[in-house]
């Protein structure tokens, strides 16, 4: 029975933080996609291999969302599709049509680029499709250049590794084995991390070669990496991948989730420091955060905050740590509580029960309103559009802040979201390497 939703109705699209009794609060089914995605996908994240080339073997409806992410990302010459039409399903021909179509377009290329990511999607597992054979003729016709296998298939979002997951674990999967060095690697993240943060500085301290692939030029760039005897995740999706690198090519791997309680980033900057053999004094750059927060706080008085999770993956960290720090956060939004902001998740329980989870993709929020009733702060993409408000921290993924001193960044960039309107919809609608609203 078909039920018509009302602006009003909230229920089952948000929730009391004190009401929330599972990590998952909201009942999957039918999904609304906001224009506000804030995250990265795999297109985004593929393009980051410098000198890859993208080929997409999908359906037609299935290439239209990739093909756009391609156009706004100004790379329509990386990125090549290979349509899959009904009849390639009824006579069997997928692994032909994937390897003679991959072929083709590699003949049509001005020059071979020295990296191929094959997408393939759902279609492909649901036939059981022979992707080994195609992988392997592929490599004998091509032997000068580097085929790695990604997927596009939205129906592994639920269970296993996602594809956003997968990808970050496929962007290094071309690393070749090489003699080590002392090098240290940053691994999973769309953006460098700041040169001012501790992390690069402790790294940077020691002398060791720092590599990380958003900063490599070339594709030589990119394999020396492979040479790194210590690889860093922060990045929750970017965990499995750091883990299958070391596994295959050897080193250390650190995970040290992304977070803005002083007493997390003290531990995983300890961890780092103790993986590196050196020591760093914390305290003054303690003592500027502390500084930039309050002096935010100030400026920005009783005005509401509104927080998702595209901005940050550890949104619960950053309501306890703006809440500790006198600001008034009264919502997040979040369709689950993530396993690195459990803690920071039942502290807010405790201390912050009445602040408003909401989901972003629960159908209601198609029509619930997109405003408030007084002035609001938004962190990130997804909570401007459904606040509505003209303040907000366009950030993405953290943005390359960490630490402490991605604290005091935060905190002018909140300043600086207070002080200036911006309408919303003019950051929303692009978000790729090359856009002019590239973040």
């Amino acid at each position: 029975m078909l039920k018509r939703i009302t602006p009003d109705d909230t229920s089952g699209a948000m929730v009391r933080l004190g009401d929330v009794k599972t990590a998952a609060p909201f009942v999957s089914g039918l999904e609304y996609g906001a224009p506000a995605r804030g995250v990265w996908n795999i297109v985004h994240i593929g393009m980051l291999l410098p000198g890859a080339h993208q080929i997409y073997v999908c359906a037609g409806n299935c290439l239209r969302g990739v093909v756009l992410t391609a156009a706004e990302m100004n790379a329509q010459s990386r990125f090549s599709t290979i349509t899959i039409k009904e009849n390639n399903v009824l006579d069997g021909d997928m692994e032909t049509l994937l390897i003679e179509g991959v072929t083709d377009l590699l003949h049509r290329l001005p020059s071979l680029p020295p990296a191929v990511l094959v997408f393939t999607s759902c279609i492909h597992h649901f036939l059981g499709c022979d992707l080994a054979l195609c992988y392997r003729e592929l490599r004998k016709r091509f032997p000068d250049v580097d085929f790695t296998d990604c997927y596009m298939n939205p129906i592994m979002r639920k269970s296993g590794l996602t594809p956003d997951q997968l990808m970050r674990r496929q962007l290094y999967s071309l690393l070749k084995p090489r003699a080590q060095d002392d090098g240290v690697n940053i691994l999973g993240n769309c953006f460098p991390t700041d040169e001012t943060s501790e992390l690069v500085k402790i790294i940077r301290k020691t002398g060791r070669p720092l590599r990380d692939i958003t900063v490599c030029k070339t594709y030589e760039d990119y394999q020396k990496m492979a040479a790194s005897a210590l690889h860093i995740a922060y990045n929750p999706p970017a965990r499995a991948g750091g883990e299958a690198l070391s596994n295959r090519l050897g080193g250390t791997f650190l995970y040290l989730p992304l977070s803005h309680t002083a007493k997390t980033i003290r531990r995983n900057l300890q961890t780092l420091c103790e993986a590196l053999g050196t020591s760093y004094d914390l305290s003054e750059d303690e003592a500027r955060a502390e500084a930039a927060l309050l002096h935010a706080k100030k400026l920005l008085g009783e005005t509401e905050i509104a927080i998702d999770y595209t901005a940050t993956p550890a949104p619960m960290s950053l309501a306890r740590c703006l809440l500790e720090h006198g600001f008034r956060v009264t919502r997040i939004y979040a369709d689950s509580i993530a396993a690195d902001d459990q803690e920071d998740f039942r502290w807010l329980q405790e201390h912050a029960p009445d602040i408003e989870l909401y989901a972003t993709v629960q159908v209601k929020l198609r029509v619930l309103p997109r405003e408030t009733q007084t002035p609001t702060l938004a962190i990130g993409q997804k909570a401007a559009y459904f606040t509505g408000t003209k303040h907000f921290v366009n950030i993405v993924e953290g943005g390359g802040m960490y630490g402490f001193d991605g604290l005091c960044r935060l905190a002018e960039l909140m300043e600086e979201a207070h002080r200036t309107e911006r309408d919303a919809r003019d950051f929303i609608q692009q978000k790729g390497l090359g856009c002019d609203s590239c973040l």
